[in-house]
């Protein structure tokens, strides 16, 4: 069973820097037996980043529309896992005003780093959270889940440009603050196939070109993805190929290996298996020579 100490070792084994900015996306069945649950998770995850800044996405786009408009900053759950939901409610913690894809950070500049996102009228704007994590060079890490839980790549996609990821038409959502005050917030959404669904093709490339790495937390399997370099990479890819995410079929480049890059997403989900039992063996092997078997 692992501990808060024993996470925060982890913590710093995967190399993340204390005094950074961290966004974690996550899914907590997969880091296995926590003692104390998902608020140990997070009590690992925030005194960890104690000198820096630790945010998780609060998102509520999948319960936020035209037949329900209200945004309460407050008291909306969010749609996206139960660390983001405990952790938006914790002291200290503050929230972004966007009305479907809000994020919620605790630590230092956390105020200036979620201001104004509701000024946007896009999901990921430039000048939003989401841009912000370019601009700190921050980390991002992905517990449990893969690439197409990444949502800085839906920023990368509209940053670039990319037709086809949003609506023309603008709906009308309303952020409501804590003391009752009600904001407009005119909104375009994400729309049409489901992109990112498809962000596992580049898995491989952005590993090979140092972008991202995978570690271990708990018994989840992590990538540990540098926002800055993540961007970089994918922003040549998509200006490559616009049409990159589109679909699910084998991404091929003259730039790179064909072997590295040109599998079916069946190849992927396979290779993802093997490396969870590579990672579930390692780890039993530790329990064994710790006395813990």
């Amino acid at each position: 069973m692992y501990t808060k100490e024993s996470l925060m070792q982890q913590l710093e084994q995967l190399g993340l820097d204390r005094q950074g900015t961290l966004l974690m996306h996550s899914s907590m069945k997969s880091l296995g037996d926590v003692e104390g649950g998902a608020d140990t998770v997070l009590d690992a995850c925030s005194d960890y980043m104690k000198d820096g800044l630790l945010v998780l996405p609060t998102h509520t786009w999948s319960t936020i529309n035209a037949d329900n408009p209200m945004f309460h900053v407050e008291n909306s759950v969010c749609c996206v896992g139960i660390l983001p939901e405990l952790f938006r409610k914790r002291p200290g913690v503050v929230r972004s005003w966007h009305p479907t894809h809000s994020v919620a950070a605790l630590g230092r500049d956390a105020e200036a780093f979620t201001k104004d996102d509701h000024l946007f009228d896009t999901p990921c704007a430039r000048g939003s959270a989401w841009g912000k994590l370019l601009d700190r060079k921050a980390t991002i890490l992905l517990v449990g889940v893969d690439l197409k839980r990444n949502t800085f790549i839906h920023g990368v996609e509209e940053w670039v440009d990319i037709p086809g990821r949003m609506t023309d038409e603008h709906e009308m959502l309303y952020t409501i603050l804590p003391d009752g005050s009600e904001i407009s917030v005119p909104s375009r959404r994400h729309c049409g196939l489901p992109w990112s669904e498809h962000f596992w093709k580049v898995d491989e490339v952005l590993v090979r070109e140092g972008a991202m790495r995978k570690g271990q937390l708990g018994d989840a399997v992590v990538r540990v993805c540098d926002a800055a370099k993540t961007s970089e990479v994918i922003t040549e890819l998509l200006k490559d190929n616009p049409d990159l995410f589109s679909d699910n079929e084998p991404f091929y480049s003259p730039k790179y290996e064909a072997d590295l890059v040109g599998m079916s997403h069946e190849a992927y989900l396979r290779k993802e298996v093997r490396y969870k039992q590579q990672l579930e063996l390692l780890i039993a092997e530790k329990q064994v020579v710790e006395g813990e078997r």
